[in-house]
């Protein structure tokens, strides 16, 4: 049997701590190292407590001191895009594998359907954010069949599934998607957009994706969406379409004023989406954050199965 690979996370919230319960839980070839936090009363460092983890409330310096800091080989950095810089730095002088869930973007973009394995060997790769991360595909799926011109996304969350990282990084969060809506997804632009919901009960991540492209087969664009989605629900069980694919053809004299490259004829597809949680930390409802884990969880199976491969 193949060794595990020890992981740390920095970051002891929502995100850091649902994290751990699936690395726990699901990890095939990961086992948890350290959990890392600056608030010694934090629930997510007293959970790991109780779950028999290494803990450090010193953050950073406190994660390079840990007995246990040679043997960790990959880490995850649940903190802020601000504070990912330094951490990174030097997290590489000590040659780790990092995966960053801020939105920093440091290192590529990374939406693990899409292209993972064109970044296996990056020292740090980004995931985007939440509502790349559930959208992306979809943009990918339809540039697959046609070129996409304008790709728009609208992620809107419950204000409860919100902590103060995300709250902190909203302008990182729209610049950051957007431009993986381009670099990743295919389109020549992208605008994204962020609603937080407040409603009471708290709803369900709900994401509307628009994408204007060439004229093509509807037929083969939904089928692309349709698998696409599909191998989303393979590491995001609760990822879903609310509807079917929508359509609407603009031609002569319906052109649609796209901005930054002006009136233009093509086909508009519009994608509705539902992302339910695997409640494993978080609510059910907190979908915007379980999708962001299950990736990064994702992406570190990925890399130790290729450390393994390259070991044997």
């Amino acid at each position: 049997m193949n060794k595990k690979i020890k992981v740390a996370i920095i970051g002891s919230g929502n995100i850091g701590s649902d994290l751990m319960i699936k690395v726990m839980r699901h990890g095939r070839h990961l086992e948890m190292g350290a959990m890392v936090g600056i608030d010694a009363a934090s629930d997510g460092l007293a959970r790991a407590t109780r779950l028999g983890v290494p803990v450090t409330p010193a953050g950073i310096e406190g994660l390079l001191a840990m007995p246990g800091f040679a043997d960790i080989g990959l880490v995850f950095d649940a903190t802020s895009a601000g504070a990912h810089h330094r951490h990174n730095a030097l997290l590489q002088q000590h040659g780790k594998q990092v995966i960053d869930l801020t939105p920093a973007a440091i290192g590529p973009y990374v939406v693990p359907v899409v292209n993972l394995e064109q970044h296996r060997g990056a020292r740090n790769v980004n995931m985007v954010t939440c509502g790349g991360q559930a959208t992306i595909p979809i943009v990918a799926a339809v540039s697959r069949v046609a070129k996409v011109h304008y790709a728009e996304i609208v992620a809107s969350m419950s204000s409860r599934s919100a902590g103060p990282g995300t709250r902190d990084n909203i302008d990182e969060f729209t610049e950051t998607t957007s431009r993986a809506l381009e670099l990743v997804g295919g389109a020549t632009r992208g605008k994204a957009i962020i609603v937080l919901n407040p409603a009471e009960p708290p709803m369900m991540m709900r994401d509307s994706v628009f994408c204007f492209s060439d004229v093509a087969d509807q037929a083969r664009i939904e089928a692309a969406v349709l698998e696409m989605v599909e191998q989303v629900r393979q590491y995001v069980p609760g990822y879903r379409l609310k509807q079917r694919v929508q359509f609407e053809e603009c031609g002569a004299g319906r052109e649609l004023n796209i901005p930054g490259l002006g009136m233009l004829a093509g086909l508009k597809t519009s994608v509705y989406l539902e992302v339910e949680g695997a409640a494993h930390y978080l609510p059910a409802y907190a979908g915007n954050l379980d999708i962001m884990t299950s990736a990064a969880l994702a992406c570190a199976e990925r890399y130790a199965e290729r450390l393994h491969y390259l070991e044997n």
